[in-house]
């Protein structure tokens, strides 16, 4: 993961409230108008500790089920944590965990927060054909609904797979059902990243009825930087992560869209052991602080539903 230099650190800052923005040009999302209050959208990437990207060459596939699982009490820490915030989010969630712990997906529903897909099993979109893929978020769909007896309309790629390797990705979730997705993350990045892509919200077929919502991200030396949570917000310092937030919602007039897992707040999580200097810093680092800086940015912006902050865009939540 490249990180800003020093000196970029120090621009991002000192522009985070209200300096001149690099940003893409507005066609690429509908801007609010000003003064307009922003609501951001808060998510979840519901998985387990060792379901993730980086443990894929580690731990087989085949030991999921018979390693200690850590996703229910993480989810439930989550949802009580959004609750003494007064915060809705999407909780984008494996039919793998769902088929296993289908009453935390009824708690995630009741408690008025979103049900979204995330795929099956954690397999990248860009290592499936159209058919594989079509059969997963179809799968994983029905489940989701069957089991929290609400509609998903949402949808996100493991590891934000989709992109120009995917041309046919956004038509299968169209016809799948999908309103939406957040599957592109429009940087440049060793695991994922379409840095061509548009910042913001966009149709990206206009004979399709689904949008895309990407990764957030802010412009600084020509370049974009993810500024929507995940690994960037407990690597980086908390005040460079809000000040990027804000000069999103303050310049561009944009929702930011933020992202994290349950497993991002459990210190306690089995260590991995054959992994690289990389996934180790990527995965351990600030895990014990990750816990006080969400409850900082729950408390520093506004923050809603995916289908909320976004129903300009893909119409109301139901």
């Amino acid at each position: 993961m490249s990180v800003p230099t020093t000196e970029q650190a120090i621009g991002l800052a000192r522009s985070g409230d209200g300096a001149a923005s690099q940003a893409a040009p507005r066609s690429q999302g509908r801007a609010r108008a000003a003064g307009a209050p922003i609501v951001n959208a808060m998510s979840v990437d519901v998985e387990d500790y060792f379901q993730v990207q980086a443990f894929a060459g580690t731990i087989d596939r085949a030991r999921w089920a018979e390693l200690p699982s850590r996703v229910e009490r993480n989810t439930d820490a989550v949802m009580d944590l959004f609750d003494r915030a007064g915060v809705k989010a999407t909780f984008f969630t494996l039919g793998w965990v769902a088929e296993r712990h289908p009453a935390l997906i009824r708690r995630i529903a009741d408690a008025g927060h979103e049900v979204a897909s995330h795929g099956w099993s954690h397999v990248r979109v860009d290592d499936q054909d159209a058919e594989t893929f079509r059969a997963d978020v179809r799968r994983t769909k029905r489940l989701l609904e069957d089991t929290s007896g609400r509609p998903v309309r949402g949808y996100r790629a493991a590891s934000f797979s989709m992109g120009p390797r995917t041309p046919w990705a956004h038509q299968v979730l169209a016809e799948e059902g999908y309103a939406y997705s957040s599957s592109i993350y429009p940087v440049k990045h060793d695991i994922y990243g379409d840095p061509d892509a548009p910042r913001f919200a966009h149709r990206p077929r206009p004979d399709l009825p689904i949008v895309e919502l990407p990764g957030t991200t802010t412009r600084l030396m020509g370049r974009s930087w993810p500024c929507g949570g995940g690994g960037w917000f407990r690597l980086l310092p908390y005040p460079l992560m809000r000040a990027a937030m804000r000069r999103v919602n303050r310049v561009d007039r944009q929702p930011c869209i933020f992202y994290f897992h349950p497993w991002e707040i459990d210190p306690g999580q089995p260590r991995q052991k054959g992994i690289g200097l990389r996934t180790r810093v990527r995965h351990y680092t600030n895990l014990e602080a990750m816990e006080g800086r969400l409850a900082r940015v729950l408390r520093a912006f506004a923050w809603d539903r995916m289908d909320v902050a976004f129903a300009g865009e893909i119409g109301p939540a139901r």
